[in-house]
């Protein structure tokens, strides 16, 4: 767990410093991965929901992801059990290819309305699903409380998400130690300030409450996670509200803040589970289907 704990607070660095050199590669090759994730079954905009799952889901990435990357296990996931799939990128940064969700959280909660917009509209329904990792669990609650998509939004599940900022392993204390460092962060990518406990931003967000009426949350969490911390500050209070660990469901379960949202089969049975509560199982370590 340390060297992930390590590389992940690196990669913001890394991913400003890498752009310059690798934007035209990296721009074919995502492409070339929006190609495959649309012959795989998802991003097909001429799906149509069927009766037992009238909805499109719509997949939000997480800070330093993409709409491919992100949902290489969750996205076949769900369009094997019938979902039309959908995901988008969000919070680019100029020159900064591959690498997403970096720009100020609620200019990308303006591109979430936008592309939930696209979405009902190829789909002909009137409201979507959305499923989060991380930032991306957490950036959607801005649009369902200031830009109107309560009014659009059926459910909304949190894989890790940052709903009430993280302190990075208590690593954010070094902001107060280099006096000026969190300015020069927040100019370079917004995005990561506004995820820090204690913010403008999530102050904001979270002020009257966490939830809105006519949405349900589930937000799915791992006791191991060294992103948003502590993994408690994850769990939103409110009506309608379902808030799981995994290690409850399976105490064998190891996932770390990646890993329930690209690969765990049980973060993914149990997202599916509040995507479609009226048919869901129980989620326990045998959970794989």
């Amino acid at each position: 767990m340390l060297p992930w704990r390590n590389i992940r607070t690196l990669l913001p660095a890394l991913a400003l410093a890498v752009a310059a050199a690798t934007a035209a590669p990296a721009a074919a090759a995502q492409s070339s991965q929006t190609t495959a994730a649309t012959s795989s079954g998802w991003n097909d905009y001429s799906c149509k929901p069927s009766a037992r799952h009238p909805r499109p889901v719509v997949l939000v990435h997480g800070t330093l992801g993409n709409s491919v990357d992100n949902w290489l296990g969750l996205a076949p996931y769900l369009v094997d059990r019938g979902y039309c799939v959908f995901s988008l990128d969000y919070g680019q940064l100029p020159g900064v290819p591959l690498f997403h969700g970096l720009g100020p959280v609620d200019k990308s909660a303006g591109q979430l309305s936008s592309y939930v917009d696209r979405v009902l509209a190829a789909t002909g329904t009137s409201k979507v699903d959305l499923v989060g990792h991380s930032q991306g669990g957490m950036m959607p609650r801005y649009y369902l409380k200031f830009l109107g998509g309560a009014a659009k939004v059926n459910a909304l599940v949190g894989l890790a998400p940052s709903n009430h900022g993280t302190t990075l392993s208590g690593l954010t204390k070094l902001l107060d130690l280099f006096p000026g460092l969190d300015d020069a962060v927040a100019k370079a990518a917004p995005g990561l300030m506004d995820q820090v406990a204690g913010s403008d931003f999530l102050n904001r967000l979270n002020a009257g409450g966490d939830t809105v009426p006519g949405v349900r949350y589930t937000v799915i969490s791992t006791r191991y996670d060294e992103v948003v911390t502590p993994y408690r500050s994850q769990f939103l209070s409110g009506p309608d509200v379902k808030n799981v660990v995994l290690q409850d469901l399976c105490a064998s379960d190891l996932s770390e803040h990646l890993t329930i949202g690209m690969t765990d089969r049980l973060a993914f049975h149990e997202a599916a589970n509040a995507l479609d509560p009226d048919h869901a199982t129980p989620t326990t370590c045998a959970s794989d289907d």
